[in-house]
């Protein structure tokens, strides 16, 4: 069975070939938009910004899985440049459904904490009503819909506050900016569970594995939407200092600037971000049968990785 992974280079992808497992599953595609791949290696053209070139990729390939980790990922950006987030985010999922749908194959796809508006105090369940506050959670929102009315089979994977020890992200930016400065000031009444793309790419490798491994009955039980993040919550303000206490520690930076907790007011951003981004997990752990860990377990094997690397700043 042919297996695309689409987004081959950014920040999860990447770390899904860094694993290995997708390859263990069949014969695994990267592709990516430019077709080359960080590590040098070739990969197939993949433009969601283009979604009208994706059916004669997907008829060349024949794909039994898509795993999308593409995306329009630029927050603030998208306030200025929606129709080109939701032709990524939104129409080029639907055409990846539709196409699984006539050809059985089964689409997995990464959506956001971003479709709720973050006036919630408790964990979102899978079902709760959503309401995007910008531009981005908008053109994920239009996916989500796309996909389910696509009839393909699915699994759709909510997830947020996504780090990993490549790529741009708030750790990185966290270990370079407490490099050059004595003090921080970071945002404490935003709160969500930092989630590794570690965590999301053995919790998806789980739930393919389980869907294989299941009776038609079963896998219908596994597919559909669930929410992929680590357990537990924090604010930013606190995963900024729990990132210092742990680089600190393990040896990579010589001393934790002063994190100083400020409010969203004091940070404005051209995008709105949600205040409650917490999702409830349990679904995901009780119908795939895969423990989703403490955010802070995360953090720590990505700081050891980092550790053992050296550089934090040196893989981009």
């Amino acid at each position: 069975m042919n297996i695309l992974l689409l987004g081959a280079n950014g920040q999860l992808g990447r770390d899904f070939l860094e694993h290995g497992g997708l390859a263990a599953l069949g014969h695994l595609i990267a592709a990516t938009r430019d077709g080359k791949r960080i590590d040098g290696h070739s990969a197939e053209v993949a433009d969601l910004s283009r979604p009208d070139t994706l059916p004669a990729l997907l008829n060349k390939l024949r794909p039994g899985i898509i795993v999308n980790a593409a995306a329009y990922t630029a927050v603030d950006r998208a306030e200025q440049e929606e129709e080109l987030a939701t032709r990524v985010n939104g129409e080029a999922v639907g055409v990846l459904g539709k196409w699984a749908a006539s050809n059985h194959a089964l689409v997995v796809h990464y959506s956001t904490d971003y479709v709720f508006d973050g006036s919630a105090t408790t964990p979102y369940p899978v079902d709760a009503a959503t309401a995007p506050l910008g531009a981005y959670g908008r053109s994920k929102l239009a996916g989500e819909r796309a996909l389910q009315a696509s009839g393909a089979a699915h699994l759709l994977l909510r997830t947020a506050w996504v780090y990993a020890p490549h790529g741009h992200n708030f750790l990185r930016t966290m270990l370079r900016l407490g490099a050059e400065r004595e003090e921080l000031r970071v945002v404490a009444d935003q709160h969500g569970a930092p989630t590794s793309t570690r965590l999301i790419v053995g919790a998806t490798l789980a739930a393919l594995d389980t869907w294989q491994k299941s009776d038609t009955k079963q896998r219908q039980n596994v597919l559909g939407t669930h929410h992929l993040v680590a357990s537990g919550h924090t604010s930013w303000h606190g995963f900024a200092t729990a990132i210092f206490d742990a680089a600190k520690a393990r040896g990579l930076i010589a001393r934790a600037p002063r994190v100083v907790p400020i409010s969203t007011a004091e940070f404005p951003t051209p995008a709105r971000r949600p205040a409650w981004s917490v999702l409830d997990n349990t679904g995901f752990q009780q119908r795939v049968g895969h423990a989703l860990p403490d955010w802070r377990d995360g953090l720590d094997e990505v700081i050891e990785h980092l550790s053992r690397t050296g550089d934090p700043h040196r893989s981009q």
